[in-house]
């Protein structure tokens, strides 16, 4: 079935605020939560479509991609690539469901009656650690072809003596007094709605269950420790600069278990020396010699991926541009690449000989060396074109 729009799921504006997007995300997860619905998998649906909505329009990030590509969303973060959006692979689990909605409650999954309770054996929360940011410089034909990277990040990693835990030897643990091992425990509360439940994290052991009785001696009980990580990554074809590549996983392990964080790879584009970049085509400003415009010829101009000559014709004119088609940058939506604009230019000189001189004054008494009503038409129509 086709996603509906995230703004028209949560029956807001795509103006709206962070406040106006979470007012409207609890309307609908207390109206749909299956506690208040039990069997009813319609509104199940419901449930799970507005958490996907506020996932996405409560981060920044997401929300930005997502009011340039809509659902087109792939995989790492790019449009395109059969991603089939932010969740190719289903959506949100449930359990992240309730840890979004318990957490705009103060609690964890928020739920309500007997169902926060019957919660409790997937109340334990994955630690999640801390995203890496680079920058990666790209040219042009790196760009216009896609390029795997392979680059050496320094990054808290799992420490190898406790395999993470912050325990010495990954062994010297006890079971936590306060929560008995479960990582969370329950408070219930009364409201207009009903007795409410809310799982928190345990105090005491920070949801782990289990609490250290002797600390690593390497890590300090931290379960990390930085070393160089060797990452390889692809980037796709037609990126542009500043734009933000996710490499999942790749970023710092958390503390005590838990799953990695992401790696964020900013693009940054190096400039041509000779082209220039405007979205999926590229501009090159040639300057010919007034010979070489009267009469025509060819000449010789740089592309993203070597050279090309091309064909001047006989009277070209200051302003004409050319075109050379499929040599720009592919679009990284899918759709098609881009042109080779070639902007022509004519070099009057600013010194001449006495022959030169002699040669042009001849000319200028003639009719073809006069600019008629036509050809002046056509050239300040284009330099309007320019400033407009």
């Amino acid at each position: 079935m086709e996603k509906r729009d995230y703004y028209e799921v949560l029956g807001v504006s795509k103006t709206a605020s962070a406040d106006e997007l979470k007012k409207a995300y609890r309307k609908m997860a207390i109206k749909y939560h299956p506690d208040k619905n039990p069997g009813d998998k319609e509104a199940e649906e419901k449930f799970k479509e507005a958490a996907e909505a506020y996932d996405v329009l409560s981060n920044p990030d997401k929300r930005a991609k997502y009011d340039q590509w809509g659902h087109n969303m792939g995989p790492q973060g790019f449009p395109g690539g059969g991603g089939g959006g932010f969740y190719s692979s289903g959506g949100m689990s449930m359990e992240d469901i309730f840890a979004q909605f318990g957490d705009l409650f103060g609690g964890r999954y928020g739920g309500f009656g007997g169902f926060g309770g019957a919660a409790g054996a997937r109340t334990r929360r994955t630690r999640k650690g801390s995203d890496l940011r680079i920058k990666v410089k790209l040219t042009l034909e790196e760009i216009s072809k896609g390029v795997s990277k392979t680059l050496k990040i320094p990054a808290m990693v799992k420490c190898s003596h406790c395999d993470g835990t912050g325990a010495k030897d990954g062994k010297a643990f006890k079971t936590c007094n306060t929560c008995h091992g479960s990582g969370s425990v329950v408070h219930t509360q009364n409201t207009i709605l009903g007795t409410m439940q809310s799982t928190v994290t345990c105090p005491e052991c920070n949801g782990e269950g289990k609490v250290i009785t002797e600390k690593c001696t390497f890590c300090n009980g931290e379960g990390v420790e930085r070393k160089e990580n060797v990452v390889t990554f692809n980037i796709p074809a037609g990126v542009s600069d500043e734009m933000v590549l996710t490499v999942k996983g790749k970023g710092n392990a958390a503390r005590h278990g838990g799953v990695n964080g992401d790696l964020l790879v900013v693009i940054e584009e190096e400039k041509h020396p000779d082209l220039i970049r405007d979205g999926n085509d590229v501009i090159y400003n040639l300057m010919l010699d007034i010979p070489t415009a009267a009469l025509g010829g060819s000449v010789e101009i740089p592309t993203i991926s070597g050279r090309a000559r091309v064909k001047i014709e006989p009277g070209t004119q200051p302003g004409k541009v050319l075109r050379l088609r499929g040599k720009g940058l592919p679009s990284t939506e899918g759709y098609g690449t881009g042109d080779e604009l070639i902007n022509i230019m004519v070099y009057v000189p600013e010194k001449l000989s006495d022959s030169e001189r002699a040669t042009f004054e001849n000319l200028r008494s003639s009719s073809n060396m006069q600019p008629d009503e036509s050809a002046k038409k056509r050239v300040f129509s284009k330099l309007r074109h320019i400033f407009d």
